[in-house]
């Protein structure tokens, strides 16, 4: 490997924090261009979290050195933005392994290093951390600094509010850095409102702020007086009303990206008592053209040439499920004026762009905000709209009560179409669908369905949108197994499956949605019997029950955690109905699956067709021949 002092004379010394901080402040804005270089480079090769992390260079350098990490906690909300992070806590000649298996993390991760305070990967958690370990730190007597970054778009969730709304109410020593990292600095950033914040942090203002709130107290009518006019003085200059309304003292905005100002602006902070909240304006994509010109697409893209900013897309064989699933909604919108479609902020990743474009009266982005997104979709079907809810797997987790309580318990047809259902790969574990299956089948009125492929994923959302009550369509990242779309929408009988195979060996597999296609070679070589279950709630009992009659043995196979999941549907159906014979289920083992491509989670977790066919087999191996071979089959 190339030495990195060579090309990166200042970033190739800093191994840790306590190197940067030897460096003189006046190295800083060096030091700056040189991670932002590195961060360029190093990406290109592999893809990653890009835009987020080129805006955020000034501001990692400024915390490290200021703060004593890791004594001092430092907690990053989401982790799009902790890559300058990585590389600033001794990862930096690893970080071209970012989300490949065995390579580094795609997000702060406590077992990856003594930086990483605290694990994310879910927006809006940071400030509820900070506090807590404010608070522990507090309690033991610990002189110890915890700060949280948490942007704008995770401001939104209302998650963030709580944590505010608690911490504000404490004496706890908390600094929460708001990093609004939009599209454009606005004017009152630069020189003037720096100013500002240096001078609202400094600790002059804040005794002088403190000792005479003191005195003033003493007179409530004089004090009320003081108190609005410091917050209408504040309310005209700075946008930092509502924060000091909740307890914090505002400080900001400022610019960003002048790492001497943020320097002295944290010096001020760190001695300053009670809970902090500092406002920062950067820019994503910040240093890179293509990145500011256009941060949603380079949020984090694949391997790309640095020096014209192509991105090298992967050949595709086909439309992924989310294409599929966003020409459904325009083809659906087409000819239903009730259809509305909502997103908590993943109009790209869903594929709702294009419905976006041709319906913008009938398409709400509600921002991070899951929650939000279900019960909103609850009062539109209220009102006899018909509601679609675009949404990862890992994300409807979110707004699990809100399921329950106002979609479910109220029958209402909301229809959910589940996205990155099963193991999507790079993002890791905070990100795998691995557990939709097991929270949604347990709830009255749901119906569940999951396609074995591209076809079957339009008629399955064409399906629910006809239901009269709430309705899941859960499908994978990436593409199927090439099977057609056929442009036509018929509706797929509720509760029935789709036999594949009819096998001889006294073996049945009953396979759930993506597992079909890989059982398929599996029940052929073994001269298996192959269901293609298609719904998991209802489940075609009648099937099942005629099936376990017929065959000896019978093995379920699902992308979903084995607790709970489809395969233990098809258990409790058994044994409800006195049924004993042999069953296996197969699905993602309890525990997390970690980073890497789809196919190498698949392979961990025993999913791909070797996995699948060495279970299967030796399992069939042990079960009692010689009360298969006196049945004479089937």
């Amino acid at each position: 490997m190339t030495d990195p002092s060579a090309t990166y004379p200042l970033l190739g010394t800093i191994e840790s924090p306590a190197d940067l901080r030897r460096l003189p402040v006046t190295k800083l804005p060096a030091l700056a261009q040189e991670l932002r270089a590195f961060l360029i480079q190093s990406v290109s090769t592999r893809g990653g979290h890009f835009a987020a992390g080129l805006g955020t260079v000034e501001l990692t350098i400024a915390l490290h050195y200021v703060f004593d990490t890791p004594r001092d906690r430092l907690v990053w909300d989401v982790g799009h933005q902790a890559y300058p992070h990585k590389v600033l806590t001794g990862r930096r000649d690893r970080l071209h392994t970012v989300k490949q298996e065995g390579g580094l993390a795609p997000f702060p991760t406590r077992s990856e290093s003594e930086y990483d305070t605290f694990g994310v990967g879910h927006s809006s958690t940071s400030i509820s951390a900070a506090l807590g370990m404010a608070v522990a730190a507090a309690r033991a007597g610990d002189s110890r600094r915890v700060v949280a970054v948490i942007g704008d778009g995770a401001m939104t969730a209302g998650m963030a509010f709580e944590a505010l709304n608690h911490a504000g109410s404490l004496p706890a020593d908390l600094l929460v850095i708001l990093n609004d990292n939009d599209m454009s600095i606005s004017e009152n950033v630069g020189a003037l409102s720096n100013h500002f914040a240096r001078a609202l942090s400094g600790r002059v203002y804040a005794h002088l702020r403190e000792g005479g709130k003191k005195v003033l107290r003493q007179m409530p009518t004089v004090w009320e007086l003081a108190r609005r006019s410091e917050e209408h003085l504040k309310g005209m200059v700075l946008p930092g009303t509502l924060f000091e309304e909740m307890g914090f003292n505002y400080i900001g905005p400022m610019d960003g990206h002048d790492v001497r100002a943020l320097v002295r602006t944290l010096r001020n902070l760190r001695e300053l008592r009670g809970p902090q909240l500092l406002h920062v304006v950067t820019r994503k994509g910040k240093g890179y053209a293509p990145a500011e010109a256009d941060p949603i697409k380079w949020h984090g893209p694949g391997p790309f040439d640095p020096a014209s900013g192509t991105i090298f897309k992967e050949k595709s064989a086909g439309p992924s499920y989310s294409q599929i699933f966003g020409q459904w909604l325009c083809d659906m919108a087409e000819r239903d004026p009730r259809i509305i479609g909502i997103t908590p902020a993943m109009r790209e990743g869903s594929g709702l762009v294009e419905f976006s474009k041709r319906f913008p009266e009938r398409y709400f982005d509600v921002a991070i905000a899951e929650q939000h997104a279900v019960t909103f979709a609850a009062g539109l079907a209220v009102e006899g709209l018909k509601p679609v809810v675009a949404i990862y797997s890992t994300f409807l987790q979110r707004a699990y009560d809100q399921l329950i309580h106002d979609v479910a318990l109220q029958n209402l047809p909301v229809v959910f179409a589940v996205d990155r259902a099963g193991l999507v790969g790079s993002d890791g574990a905070t990100h795998q669908g691995s557990y939709d299956l097991s929270y949604l089948r347990c709830i009255p009125n749901m119906v569940i369905m999951a396609p074995a492929d591209e076809n079957e994923c339009r008629q399955m959302l064409y399906t629910a949108s006809t239901l009269a009550g709430p309705s899941v369509v859960r499908y994978p990242r990436g593409t199927g197994p090439g099977v057609p779309v056929v442009p036509e929408m018929t509706t797929l009988p509720v509760g029935r499956a789709q036999l594949r195979r009819e096998g001889r060996s006294g073996l049945a597999l009953l396979a759930f949605g993506t597992m079909v296609e890989p059982a398929h070679k599996i029940a052929e070589r073994l001269d298996a019997t192959l269901v293609n279950m298609r719904f998991i709630k209802p489940l075609d009992e009648d099937l099942i029950i005629e099936l376990a009659a017929r065959h000896r043995a019978i093995v379920t196979i699902e992308e979903n955690a084995t607790g709970g999941g489809a395969g233990s549907a098809v258990g409790e159906l058994l044994a409800s109905e006195g049924v004993q014979i042999p069953l296996l289920q197969l699905g993602i083992p309890d525990r997390f699956i970690e980073h890497g491509s789809r196919d190498s989670g698949l392979a961990a977790a025993g999913l791909d067709a070797a996995g699948l066919g060495g279970s299967i087999e030796r399992w069939w191996a042990l079960q009692p021949h010689e009360r298969i071979r006196s049945a004479g089959g089937a």
